[in-house]
């Protein structure tokens, strides 16, 4: 039994230590190509990996909130309709990939559940194709980011806090989707590729949830749509090697 257990470590460390698994990456959901699930069976949610996301579906307008999942390859397609491509035409690995979105009217916060409290190294966000169109071009709700002249100090901000098993806030991260504050019109920006999004300052967490804010308000709040597309969410080596050594020596036990 003893160099079962050992062989069993090796294993563990070299898992770890070559390449680190994805708490989540959405290849692991069946989806036909070029489509998207979006909660119109009433299920609440989905899972991958060991993460669960969540989702709100309201039958009466055929509408969602939360998250959904996509492969949609289509990075031209402006408007409502493309609320589920990312603008970089493509998922950050694989084929699939998660768009959150914020319903500030129904109160739904796109939220990410991990089955054990655990640190996450971070994740990958995108604009999806709705909201990048509508801050390069504006639209019947929001503005053209920059303005007319570009010199308009506009920003989309997508804030990311981590909730332990408690419900209590661990801290919050923040990303800009949009940023045209640069003195230099030249620096400003919308987000077009996949970016990586270090949550590791959170520290241990059992929940991720995803907010927004935006100099383009109204009376209704935030003009902008809130969406972002969100791929490959990696947890820290180290949570992975003693989960993985936890279930090694579980099995130990019983097999001793």
């Amino acid at each position: 039994m003893a160099s079962w257990r050992l062989m069993s470590l090796i294993f563990v460390f070299v898992i770890t230590g070559v390449s680190i698994a994805d708490i989540a990456d959405f290849d692991d959901l069946s989806l036909a190509a070029e489509s998207y699930w979006n909660g119109s069976d009433g299920s609440g949610g989905f899972t991958s990996g060991s993460a669960n996301f969540n989702n709100y579906y309201n039958t009466a307008w055929g509408s969602w909130a939360g998250f959904a999942y996509s492969n949609i390859k289509d990075s031209s397609a402006q408007g409502l309709g493309s609320q589920y491509n990312a603008i970089t035409g493509g998922a950050q690995s694989g084929d699939n990939y998660a768009v959150g979105y914020l319903d500030t009217y129904n109160q739904i916060t796109p939220t990410i559940v991990m089955d054990t409290e655990q640190l996450l190294t971070g994740l990958y966000v995108i604009n999806n194709n709705y909201t990048y169109y509508s801050m390069l071009n504006g639209d019947a709700y929001a503005k053209k980011f920059g303005g007319v002249t570009g010199d308009d100090a506009d920003w989309f901000l997508l804030t990311i806090t981590g909730k332990d098993a408690g419900g209590t806030a661990t801290g919050t991260v923040d990303f800009y989707l949009a940023d045209f504050r640069f003195a230099d019109n030249s620096q400003d920006y919308i987000v077009n590729t996949w970016e990586f999004v270090d949550t590791s300052g959170l520290g241990t967490i059992k929940s991720l949830e995803f907010t927004f804010s935006s100099s383009d308000v109204g009376d209704y709040g935030i003009n902008t749509p809130t969406y972002f597309a969100m791929d490959t969410v990696v947890p820290e080596p180290a949570t992975l090697a003693l989960l993985a050594l936890g279930a090694v020596y579980l099995r130990s036990r019983k097999v001793c």
